[in-house]
């Protein structure tokens, strides 16, 4: 684990904030059950959008009981402007990336192609993040790999299927949307997900977003404030926001 921490707010805490598309939700809580498979030796996650990843297949995983938390709610179908979060300023910060992060012990390779991670019997506040995949020049990378992966609203990793793990592609204009709940706290960390983003044929990017106002962010050996999200409240749970940059051959 990374023990070093940084000692101040770079520019890129304040632009990696704010520099994020419009998020025009549509908070749609999907509730379908999707398949899953016992994870497989680790391997890097690929180069090209164009692959295909092994398919899930069928697996159980021990879950703890849940606790007394509602569930996950169908989203509205329009998100209205107070809801939206603040428009992206004009790129000119080109000589940060998004700094990486340790991978953790908790990575499985293989993950089911979705850009959402809910399910009928899941759990927690409903979390939507939204964001682009830039290179240092502000050009947004398209069909970039983004691998996420995250504990459950009990703090619990599914380690023997791919509950909320999921992988998926940045569209035209390296943009990604991701549907999933709020990740719950585990000792020694603050709340957290993890990612992998890929440009295609690029080394692979690991890091992991963060929440802002969290009380253990600070008592987090690893945490780095350049890794916030822009987070705010809608009325199906939380909507948050983050632009990747990657340094590109």
């Amino acid at each position: 684990m990374e023990t070093d921490k940084p000692t101040g707010l770079r520019r890129r805490q304040f632009l990696q904030a704010l520099l994020a598309t419009p998020v025009a939700l549509v908070l749609a809580a999907c509730g379908r059950l999707l398949g899953n498979d016992a994870p497989g030796t680790q391997s890097p996650i690929q180069a090209s959008p164009s692959a295909t990843l092994p398919p899930a297949a069928e697996a159980t995983a021990t879950q703890p009981a849940p606790v007394e938390t509602a569930p996950v709610q169908p989203a509205a179908t329009e998100v209205s402007q107070a809801e939206t979060l603040p428009p992206t300023p004009a790129c000119m910060d080109d000589d940060d990336v998004t700094p990486p992060q340790t991978e953790g012990p908790f990575y499985t390779p293989d993950t089911p192609q979705r850009t959402s991670l809910l399910e009928a019997d899941m759990a927690g506040t409903l979390l939507v993040v939204t964001g682009q995949v830039l290179a240092t020049d502000c050009r947004p990378i398209a069909g970039a790999l983004l691998d996420f992966w995250q504990a459950d609203d009990n703090g619990v990793y599914d380690n023997a299927g791919y509950r909320l793990r999921g992988h998926q592609f940045a569209d035209e204009e390296g943009r990604y949307h991701l549907e999933t709940i709020l990740p719950g706290l585990y000792p020694g960390r603050t709340r957290h997900i993890h990612v992998k983003v890929q440009a295609p044929n690029q080394p692979v990017l690991t890091t992991q977003l963060y929440f802002p106002n969290e009380p253990d962010n600070n008592r987090d050996g690893i945490f780095q404030p350049e890794l916030l999200m822009a987070v705010q409240g809608t009325a199906e749970g939380q909507a948050a926001a983050f632009n990747f940059v990657l340094d590109v051959g």
